[in-house]
């Protein structure tokens, strides 16, 4: 048995301030001791154990007590998929993230792993040998268990508020070693504006003529959720939609999304026109423009330097929208790391097009919403769940 353990087990009340606790759990020796050693170089986060199995990690997550957890898919004795269940049943609060290599049985395994409650996912690189591609592996994975484990503190602080003291009829009682979030209170309308911090802007008086998406952590979860709204959309408007997420999850992404919506979705093929009627996706490694094609729009694609550190990325599509529909756009940010989608949203608003934002309380990451929502670009902030309503209200003629 390979099990390596660093550090003692502690409570999470007592380490909301201290480094995040990572647990990395793979059968390659080479893997956990690349991970190990990425993360023990960050100085807000440590390896709280590096395990060879999902059994190994079943079996010894409540003495570790880790924040965030990467787990790979194939292993021996249990693999991810089958120990995932077991170790949200024994700590609800872990934020997991699944690390496969690409191939289409590993996409679609880490697909069914975030519909069992995976935070994330991450593809592994075939060699480590690949310079490029290990550099890419290292800046997200790193940027990923930074971004979640946050959030997981932010939440676990909110649904623990500190104990009254005790009346002398009842001692107060031992804290537990495990900090269980209280199940999420419904979104507010609008997040963050209360606070008068955020500003919002009216919404275009041009009415959309195209609806673009941009996202990226938690953003397959989210658009299949939104989509489900959208049909009315959809059947008279083109949509175009950029997640960030390499090849091989693309095409299984939009499949989902075709199932979700009940309409043609599928990875955008350079050259083809942009119609109404269907879901347009950036393939996953290409970034997806819209350029002129006689009198119609058509897709582009380029292989072109990443934007942003993605590859898709949400700017090119936003950017290059504004050439074909100027003012009609409608463009919607959802849930993600970092700061893409919020260049090419100024562009819109420039343009007389519209901005809405997914607002922190439903965001799995609040960092592209976020930054839109910051720069003052947005007509609206709102929670997930009432997002698709608005955008069929606007489509509609609704202008307020």
């Amino acid at each position: 048995m390979s099990v390596a353990f660093a550090g003692k087990s502690t409570t999470s009340s007592s380490r909301e301030a201290g480094p995040l606790r990572v647990m990395v759990v793979d059968d390659s020796v080479v893997i956990r001791g690349l991970i190990s050693r990425w993360i023990g170089a960050e100085h807000d986060m440590e390896v709280a154990a590096s395990l060879r199995t999902g059994l190994e990690a079943v079996n010894q997550i409540e003495r570790i007590n880790p924040d965030v957890a990467v787990l790979d898919i194939e292993m021996p004795e249990l693999d991810g998929i089958s120990a995932l269940p077991q170790l949200l049943a024994k700590k609800r609060d872990l934020v997991i993230i699944m690390a496969s290599t690409l191939t289409r049985r590993n996409a679609e395994i880490s697909f069914k792993a975030l519909s069992l409650g995976a935070a994330d996912y991450i593809p592994k690189p075939e060699s480590t040998r690949e310079t490029s591609a290990a550099d890419v592996f290292h800046h997200d994975l790193i940027q990923k268990i930074r971004h979640l484990g946050a959030r997981l503190r932010r939440k676990t602080a909110v649904a623990s508020p500190p104990l009254a003291p005790a009346s002398p009829a009842a001692p107060a009682a031992r804290a537990p070693a495990v900090t269980r979030p209280a199940a999420p209170a419904p979104a507010p309308a609008v997040s963050a504006l209360s606070s008068g911090s955020l500003t919002t802007r009216p919404f275009s008086t041009q009415a959309p003529k195209v609806l673009l998406i941009g996202s990226s952590t938690g953003g397959p979860q989210a658009l299949m959720a939104l989509v489900t709204e959208l049909g009315p959309v959809i059947d008279r408007f083109p949509v175009l939609i950029t997640q960030h997420m390499p090849p091989t999850f693309t095409t299984i992404l939009a499949e989902h999304l075709a199932r979700s919506s009940r309409r043609p979705a599928a990875e955008a093929v350079d050259g083809e026109p942009v119609k109404p009627g269907r879901i347009y996706l950036a393939p996953g490694g290409k970034h997806m423009r819209v350029v002129r094609s006689g009198a119609e729009a058509a897709i582009a694609l380029d292989d072109g330097p990443a934007v942003n550190f993605c590859k898709p990325a949400v700017d090119p599509l936003f950017t290059s929208a504004i050439d074909i529909w100027h003012g009609n756009i409608l463009s919607v940010i959802l849930t993600g790391m970092g700061s893409d989608g919020m260049r090419g949203g100024k562009d819109i608003v420039a343009a007389g097009g519209s901005v809405i934002a997914q607002d922190e309380a439903s965001s799995v990451v609040w960092g592209m919403p976020g930054a839109a929502a910051n720069a003052g670009i947005c007509a609206a902030i709102l929670p997930l769940n009432q997002i698709g309503a608005k955008v069929n209200r606007l489509f509609t003629g609704d202008r307020s």
